[in-house]
């Protein structure tokens, strides 16, 4: 049999169905490939055998008494900003190095229905907020193609640890592109669900008009699978969103013949690096080739949509982070006289320097004065933006392009210049202002050999779509992720 840990979460599955393997071979092989291979990766923060090892054995006992469901003892890693009871959830920082949540996130509660084992929580960019993984209080993460650059960010660990074989799939969260960035930069599947289709429930916030839960894994067929268990409507989640949820694996395996696939002209202009550019548009040629039809579209609003979203999300951060002020959990400073100089001591010594800008910008962008010059302006423009999607899906199914301007660039290259971070972000945010789907998957690699990501966009709750697509183009092209081994 093929090594356990480069296996698909289907073909785990299908093997424990079979009775060829237990969820606690499963498990054990896991957390060897996590001892083997984690200190040249830095991708957890907390590893739990003995109780990712419990859960495998109930697992097993469950299937020997008839149950069955598609993630039935396949073992998953959880980015730190989702709230798991009884175990430690950091968002990598300071500010919550000890905090153990006491109750678990929705998408927590379903994966326990399903008997899921928890291998551990992996690290990420401090309370979302980064592009690289290295704003993280603990630890930099590499990237398991090159341990020499970053794995992306802000779910930098849950796309680290899929690529090396240390996880079969994790969760991640994405409030500007921070599930499907570090899926283009590690070689691996992450999907961006529609806002409203997971629950928020347990999520630490960042920016809650954004912010949500998605799946990273090794295939498209996977992804639809975890995405399966993880959505539904959640009444404890206020914009959670009451409405049919199909099953997601159900048009995988189709042709994409009829599909309007729309390419953006505004996607391939300047500061995009030549491979990154010729890949994608080779990958339109394939979806033509299988008898899709690309037409060219333009979205006038697409530059403007990333200082809308910074204004937005670091607004957002600035309320959400108010509550972390040294009193109730949390970081405490121990120097200080009066209340004031107990918030003030906490926040700033509890809270790294990315933090901290994002949370003087958006405090700066609320303020008295400043308010309808920025935040009001801001959210103005993503109406308009939302209006553009209108109007593109009434002439595509499918919007194709980049998921980041360029590979994965070396560790340090970029931490000292936080404006360039911030525009690698110019593909991936305004899905978040409109809040549609969008997947990103491997489409090639560049001369260095590193992965090249594309990402599929598509109409609110037409997720399934983009797994149409996306399987089809995977099984025209091959799997770069696919490759046996990550060293």
């Amino acid at each position: 049999m093929t090594e356990i840990t480069t296996m698909t979460v289907r073909e785990l599955s299908r093997a424990m169905e079979a009775g060829q393997l237990t969820s606690e071979e499963i498990t054990r092989s896991y957390l060897t490939s996590i001892d083997e291979n984690d200190g040249k990766v830095n991708g957890y923060i907390t590893v739990t055998p003995e109780a990712a090892l419990e859960a495998a054995r109930a697992a097993d006992k469950a299937r020997r008494e008839g149950k069955n469901a598609p993630l039935l003892g396949v073992p998953a890693a959880i980015k730190d900003n989702i709230c798991t009871k009884g175990l430690k959830t950091t968002c990598a920082s300071k500010m919550l190095g000890n905090f153990v949540p006491p109750y678990d996130a929705t998408v927590m509660e379903k994966l326990n229905a399903q008997t899921v084992p928890v291998l551990g929580k992996v690290n990420m960019d401090e309370f979302a907020m980064g592009s690289s993984t290295e704003n993280s209080a603990f630890k930099i993460t590499h990237n398991p193609r090159d341990t020499e650059r970053v794995p992306g960010g802000s779910s930098g660990g849950s796309a680290a640890v899929v690529a090396a074989n240390e996880a079969p799939f994790a969760l991640g969260s994405d409030t500007g592109g921070s599930i499907r960035q570090p899926a283009a930069f590690c070689g691996v599947v992450g999907m961006k669900p529609t806002y409203g289709r997971v629950s928020r429930y347990g999520l630490v916030a960042f920016a809650s008009s954004l912010d949500q839960i998605g799946p990273l894994t090794k295939n498209v067929e996977d992804n639809a699978l975890v995405l399966n268990a993880i959505a539904g409507y959640d009444r404890r989640d206020a914009t959670s969103v009451n409405n049919e949820y199909p099953d997601f694996t159900s048009q995988i395996g189709r042709d994409v013949k009829g599909l309007k696939i729309g390419l953006l002209k505004q996607s391939f202009g300047q500061g995009i690096s030549g491979e990154v550019k010729s890949s994608v548009l080779n990958a339109a040629r394939v979806f033509e080739k299988l008898g899709a039809e690309t037409v060219e579209l333009s979205m006038p609003s697409l530059e403007k949509a990333l200082p809308a979203y910074y204004v937005i999300s670091s607004a957002e951060a600035s309320s959400n982070l108010a509550r972390f002020d040294g009193v109730r959990y949390g970081y405490r400073s121990e120097n200080y006289s009066d209340i004031t100089e107990l918030y003030r001591n906490s926040r700033s010594e509890g809270f790294g320097p990315e933090v901290k800008r994002r949370i003087m910008l958006g405090t700066f962008a609320l303020s008295s004065g400043y308010y309808d010059a920025y935040y009001k302006k801001a959210l103005q423009m993503r109406t308009i933006i939302m209006n553009e999607y209108e109007r593109i899906f009434e002439s595509c199914d499918v919007i194709l392009s980049p998921v980041a301007p360029t590979v994965a660039y070396k560790i340090g290259e970029k931490s000292q210049n936080p404006l360039e971070m911030y525009l690698g972000d110019i593909y991936t945010v305004p899905v978040n202002i409109g809040g549609i789907p969008s997947l990103s998957l491997p489409c090639g690699s560049d001369s260095d050999g590193l992965p090249i990501g594309m990402q599929l966009m598509g109409r609110h709750f037409d997720e399934a779509t983009l797994y149409r697509a996306g399987a089809a183009f995977e099984a025209e092209n091959g799997a770069y992720h696919l490759e046996r081994g990550a060293f």
